[in-house]
């Protein structure tokens, strides 16, 4: 008797396969090559920011010290203040922005300059004490796809005050935002080689100490300060006198990052802006803040969102109230929103 003739029947071995293929995938999971969507490491990017915001800032310090600014004005605000272009802004964006292009090929950058001419190294190479210094603080990492992140870099903050020679208002920052939300920031200060940065949930740098330290409950009606921009500050005194009175003492300084690190510090109970402000100057800011538990919204109490579609992204409209405990902050916009608003209206109108 010969061998019997066996058919296979199509769909049956299609359906075997099938099950076969769930049964492989339920015991060993999706395996890598199937999840196609690029992905990057949240720890690389930190220490990426770090090193290069540290890079950034030497070529803004070396510009400096050689008094070679090259300064030129590039605008001006709709308050008139100008807008100051110098070589210390286009080399540090050169440095961090090429390097960042470089190390994470098709990430998304947002950066306060446009000039995107090659530095002097291919890569960032040499990291092993930053990274020695991040992994000293995080222990975990997570991998997120990269369509989901936005680096805000700001190479140059207060550059009107750099031009000025006046060092310590002068930062470089970087921030790496994933779906709109601060995750990452790095503020680093040039001119003292110091350096804060933060990792929402993660951790921050040994540096980093909020005060959280809370008035809004005493009985006694506390002396406030509050810190305000040198050259973007419009109305801001008038409303915050106008709020608590005129013991409020304000503070006048440069750069959003350095503003922020003093409300971090204690030596501020709030940073207030009510003008246009830039989300570059602000995120990395947001994202330590954030670590710390401290709050930044607009005046209106509404958090920042950092997603860039259209050029109309990069800007901040509705003010700007920075605080290091939570109490406080809600306390300063139910006080500062009436008045503010008024202001608002009243710039407006002129304009």
């Amino acid at each position: 008797m010969g061998p019997a003739n066996i058919k296979l029947n199509p769909v049956g071995a299609a359906m075997f396969l099938a099950v076969a293929l769930c049964l492989v995938i339920y015991a060993f999971g999706v395996p890598n090559w199937f999840n196609r969507e690029p992905t990057v490491s949240m720890k690389e990017l930190l220490t990426a920011s770090i090193e290069l915001a540290r890079r950034g800032g030497a070529r803004v310090k070396e510009i400096r010290l050689k008094n070679s600014l090259g300064e030129t004005v590039k605008g001006k605000t709709k308050e008139g203040a100008k807008e100051m272009l110098t070589e210390g802004d286009s080399e540090s964006h050169r440095a961090i922005v090429y390097g960042m292009s470089k190390a994470f090929t098709g990430i998304q950058i947002i950066s306060e300059e446009k000039d995107l001419k090659p530095v002097d190294f291919k890569t960032i190479d040499d990291v092993s004490k930053t990274l020695e210094e991040v992994e000293n603080v995080i222990k975990g990492d997570e991998k997120v796809p990269k369509k989901d992140i936005t680096v805000w870099v700001d190479p140059l903050d207060a550059t009107q005050e750099y031009t000025e020679n006046l060092q310590d208002y002068v930062t470089v920052m970087i921030c790496v935002a994933v779906r709109g939300s601060p995750r990452i920031g790095v503020i680093y200060k040039p001119f003292r080689q110091q350096i804060a940065w933060a990792w929402v949930g993660y951790g921050h740098s040994d540096n980093l100490k909020v005060s959280q330290k809370s008035t809004s409950d005493s009985k006694v009606k506390p002396l406030r300060t509050i810190i305000v921009s040198r050259s973007h500050s419009g109305p801001v005194e008038k409303i915050a006198k106008k709020a608590y009175g005129n013991d409020t003492k304000i503070v006048p300084a440069g750069g959003a990052g350095y503003k922020t690190l003093e409300v971090i510090r204690g030596n501020a109970d709030a940073y207030v802006h009510i003008t246009l402000i830039k989300k570059w100057d602000i995120c990395a800011p947001n994202a330590v803040l954030s670590a710390l538990n401290g709050k930044m919204t607009t005046l209106e109490g509404d958090t920042i969102d950092y997603k860039y579609k259209t050029e109309g992204d990069v800007k901040n409209h509705d003010g700007l109230l920075v605080t290091a405990a939570a109490n406080d902050h809600y306390e300063f916009l139910s006080k500062l929103s009436k008045v503010a608003e008024e202001a608002k209206k009243s710039v407006s109108s002129k304009h």
